[in-house]
């Protein structure tokens, strides 16, 4: 016989299947895929129940992510002030100008001292003519009457240079707004704890909505869950599509809550900057980046996965049956 001739015969029968069986892994593999697009199926078959979820879900996380977003822009706006933290030293109006200037070269010298800038009266009156419009009343006044000014920007401790340019024999008024920023800080610091509160709470909301849909959807298909158990499929296997659909759920909510935040950033921005440019700043208003678009989807799939698993496993405990 020659050896290129097809084999016959039971080892031949017992080869064919062996080759044509899929691996376990492979199995694996296909019963995810089947069950990821069973579940895309399963939404597409019922879309207004499910546009409803979702939109629970998105509003849930849209609050906040919108807290979060605009406690980021806040922190931007005033980040301009938390790092010039500029010291105003009003000089005593009997201070000559040229002293006035060794004075600034010596605060300059200092290590605790980053930069100073002199004022002189002149410019200080001129500054003020420009902004008030008052130059009428500035004419009836005759000699200035304003003193020379030192700005100084800190290059340490802010509030230990403060009191040691108060102690200077020239200066007249310190001015600094250390008070007022530390409030600021405290006040971003209750709002970021109020969106991490906001988050967890609104968060456990969202798991129990998903949880409560893939509830009744294992309700609806009681039959066919009873028949996989009776013929031993695990728990893992029954349980595969409803994950699959709780992260659809939590995957669809994240992107509607991204769209929906990022409609009103497009819908408030040429007002907050037009109001910006009224007090001399360039400021414009910034939503979440792609780095963060991304982990918000990623962490609402992860949310409705969580959601549908524990109210899967639970009603599965419940649901097979026992020896007799």
């Amino acid at each position: 016989m020659s050896a290129n001739a097809p084999q016959t015969g039971p080892r031949a029968a017992a080869k064919a299947p062996a080759a044509r069986r899929p691996s376990r892994f492979g199995a694996w593999i296909d019963h995810h895929a089947f069950s990821l697009v069973a579940s895309v199926g399963r939404l597409l078959a019922k879309p207004w129940a499910a546009a409803l979820t979702i939109g629970v879900m998105a509003v849930a996380l849209a609050l906040p992510l919108g807290l979060w977003a605009a406690l980021g822009n806040v922190e931007r706006f005033v980040g301009d002030v938390q790092e010039a933290r500029e010291i105003s030293v009003f000089l005593k109006p009997e201070v000559a100008v040229e002293r006035a200037r060794e004075l600034a070269a010596a605060l300059a010298s200092r290590g605790d001292v980053g930069a100073v800038e002199l004022r002189t009266p002149e410019q200080g009156l001129e500054a003020l003519r420009a902004a008030s419009g008052l130059d009428e009343a500035i004419a009836v006044i005759g000699d200035n009457p304003l003193p020379s000014v030192l700005v100084v920007r800190p290059g340490g401790d802010e509030l230990a240079l403060a009191d040691s340019l108060a102690a200077l024999p020239e200066a007249d008024l310190v001015q600094h707004d250390a008070v007022w920023r530390q409030r600021l800080d405290s006040w971003l610091r209750f709002g970021v704890r109020l969106a991490l509160v906001l988050a967890l709470l609104l968060g456990i909301g969202a798991l129990l909505v998903v949880g409560n849909t893939v509830r009744l959807d294992i309700q609806q298909r009681r039959e066919e869950v009873s028949v996989l158990q009776q013929l031993g499929a695990t728990d893992g296997f029954i349980r595969r599509p409803f994950l699959y659909l709780g992260a659809c759920y939590g995957v669809l909510a994240g992107l509607l809550a991204l769209a929906v935040l990022t409609a009103t950033e497009w819908a408030l921005r040429p007002a907050l900057a037009e109001l910006a440019r009224s007090y001399g700043s360039e400021f414009m208003l910034q939503g979440f980046g792609l780095t963060h678009a991304i982990a918000i989807v990623i962490g609402a799939g992860v949310l409705g996965w969580l959601g549908a698993g524990l109210v899967t496993g639970h009603t599965l405990r419940q649901t097979r049956p026992t020896d007799t």
